[in-house]
């Protein structure tokens, strides 16, 4: 890890960061927001800020902030310099004191030592002047549920001052940028994840700050609402505001053009995502399993002493080398010929995750406590489907939700369902859960129609709900208590069991720490153990990484792959679309229907175009719909 004030890439970690809005920001979408944005910076300057023609940069002078009961600082001594003009990125692991430097910034939280001036001003001391130049958007945004947009709206403009003819103007303007003004009557609950982000996004600049602190905004936003979020902001940038966006996601760390990385509190990099990227180079490969489990692949790599990463991406085991690792000793350690090892290009991710010391090893997987599912061919006509849909339909009054959708899952598969917010993909998945009765059609597992035997085949099933449905008063062991005696276990198979999990999770430190204490990451590994108690050999996963970090998220499917190799079958929803890789094919659902299915691999290829010709799952996931949307404008 470097020191203070050390050299990375040419920078010390006090020297300034310029901010300008990156090159391969869609154009179109940033132009039209860019557009929108000029009305924003209309209302602001008739409105007459304190910063105005001031210094909006952020100062950090040895910030630093520690809490009582941890070993490390949340965060250590900073020295950094941010810039107006663009979006700069914070990243870093869960605990890795990107919140808490933010709440700093916002002056929620006094700091332990230093200084960090905003504008001009100290967050603690000039906390009134500076909250009128400054817009926070929390990771668990305010708004009221039973409020419509127009009332949040309005209750957010009273707390910020803004009344009169300023709110008016700033309504209207805020409602076109965000393109919320045809659902100013609709209640924020019912609003989909993209839309809630974009009212917490309008609350926040109401007022007309000049910096804008951003909490893991993109968190649980499909891709197309996370692209119309980020030509939002960085149509902001450019019009002159410093903006601040944290984030676990590392596709969108590559969206800024300079980061602040960020590991225990301590700094570890701070730069543009570029020359980290590019440190990378010649260490990223792809490797093709041939006839072997692409899964078995990648556990075998991650256990060589020359890979420090791995995850599947396709067909294929993506593979990050050591330093000065061979690739062709890596060949022969994995019984692979050459030509099965074949470069890729670097990314952010696979630099962030060696700055990190690499990733899990792949040891301690749940596979090793999972009995083995006798396991059919898949491609065999006599496997009967384990997880079946037929002509699968719910309406909501007048409105279809899901539109006769059909789809079947082999034994030991993983089965992902995509789509965007609102598309209908959450309701397809309670109805395959047995948690919603569909309006016509079947949701069928292993053959028992849930609405029929429902009992009979839930004890089969694991299911793992998007917000965890734990019991954050409850201790963690009595949280395991708790979902094993659902589960019908009881005695010494439950205290085995429970035994069990703990190992394998490390939960032991925290056994009687109360549920609602726990880092995100472990909440999500107390969710999964919870849901595996009583050893299913199906599972339903909801979002199951949903704003944890890539060191988190790779452990877990480590877990899942592991359960997988033995016959356990999963259904999987995520707007990850690096995670929806994993799975052994997908189902795009869209306004209710399924639009597109196949292994990831042949999704990619539907999509290649001339300005794509190798499209990432994201690229595919947007195209698609494009296409979609684009033949029934047609017909």
């Amino acid at each position: 890890m470097p020191g203070q004030g050390e050299q990375r890439n040419g920078k010390t970690a006090g020297e300034s960061l310029p901010c300008t809005a990156p090159e391969n920001t869609d154009k179109a979408l940033a132009a039209q927001e860019k557009s929108r944005a000029g009305g924003i910076t209309s209302a602001r300057a008739s409105a007459g800020t304190v910063a105005d023609g001031g210094n909006l940069d952020i100062v950090l002078s040895g910030l630093s902030k520690r809490f009582k009961g941890l070993d490390h600082p949340a965060v250590a001594p900073l020295e950094l310099k941010l810039h107006a003009g663009a979006v700069t990125g914070l990243v870093g692991p869960d605990g890795a004191g990107k919140t808490t430097l933010l709440r700093m910034l916002a002056g929620l939280l006094a700091p332990s030592a230093g200084q960090a001036r905003v504008a001009g001003l100290d967050p603690v001391a000039e906390g009134r002047a500076l909250r009128a130049v400054l817009g926070y958007m929390p990771q668990r945004f305010g708004l009221y549920e039973d409020l419509s947009v127009q009332e949040n709206l309005t209750l957010y403009a009273s707390l910020r001052g803004v009344e009169g003819k300023e709110r008016q103007a700033s309504f209207a303007t805020l409602l076109r940028f965000t393109g919320l003004e045809p659902f100013t009557g609709r209640l924020a609950g019912k609003l989909s994840g993209g839309m809630k982000q974009k009212l917490g996004l309008a609350c926040a600049l109401l007022g007309s700050p000049r910096v804008l602190l951003l909490d893991e905004p993109g968190v649980g936003v499909d891709p197309i609402s996370r692209r119309e979020l980020w030509a939002m902001v960085h149509a902001l940038a450019g019009e002159g505001l410093l903006i601040v966006w944290s984030t676990s996601y590392l596709d969108e760390a590559e969206q800024c053009r300079e980061v602040v990385l960020l590991r225990e509190g301590a700094l570890l990099y701070a730069g543009p995502p570029g020359n980290l990227t590019r440190s990378m180079a010649g260490r990223s490969f792809l490797a093709d399993p041939g006839e072997r489990s692409k899964r078995a692949l990648l556990r075998q790599a991650l256990g060589a002493p020359e890979v420090g990463d791995g995850i599947i991406q396709g067909g294929f085991a993506r593979l990050i080398l050591r330093k000065d690792a061979a690739p062709e000793a890596v060949a022969r350690a994995l019984n692979l010929p050459a030509k099965a090892l074949r470069p890729a290009e670097p990314r952010f991710e696979d630099a962030f995750i060696d700055l990190l010391g690499g990733g899990p090893s792949g040891g301690e997987a749940l596979g090793g406590e999972v009995p083995a599912v006798s396991v059919a061919s898949r491609q065999g006509k006599e496997s009967a489907p384990v997880i079946e849909a037929r002509e699968l339909t719910r309406t909501f009054g007048s409105f279809t939700a899901t539109d006769r959708v059909s789809f079947a899952v082999g034994r030991g598969e993983i089965f992902g369902l995509l789509g965007p917010n609102g598309a209908g993909k959450s309701t397809t998945f309670k109805m395959m859960c047995g948690l919603l009765k569909p309006s016509s059609g079947q949701a069928l597992v292993l053959g028992r129609d849930l609405q029929r035997e429902p009992a009979a085949a839930r004890r089969r099933l694991g299911y793992m709900a998007q917000k965890f449905s734990l019991y954050e008063g409850l201790s963690v062991k009595q949280n395991l208590r708790f979902f094993s005696g659902i589960y019908g276990l009881s005695g010494r198979e439950r205290e085995k069991r429970i035994q069990e999990m703990t190992a394998t999770f490390g939960f032991a430190p925290m056994l009687g720490q109360a549920a609602g204490e726990l880092p995100l990451g472990f909440k999500q590994r107390l969710a999964l153990a919870c849901a595996l108690m009583h050893r299913p050999d199906i599972l339903f996963l909801d979002e199951p990484t949903s704003g944890v970090d890539p060191l988190t998220r790779r452990e877990f499917w480590l877990h899942i792959n592991s359960m997988v190799e033995k016959g356990v079958t999963v259904m999987v929803t995520t707007h990850f679309m690096d995670e929806a890789e994993y799975c052994d094919r997908i189902g795009l659902v869209y306004h209710g229907r399924l639009i597109a299915a196949g292994p990831p691999d042949s999704l990619k290829a539907e999509a290649r175009a001339e300005q794509t010709p190798n499209p990432s799952m994201e690229e595919a996931f947007i195209s698609l719909i494009e296409r979609y949307d684009a033949a029934r404008g047609e017909n």
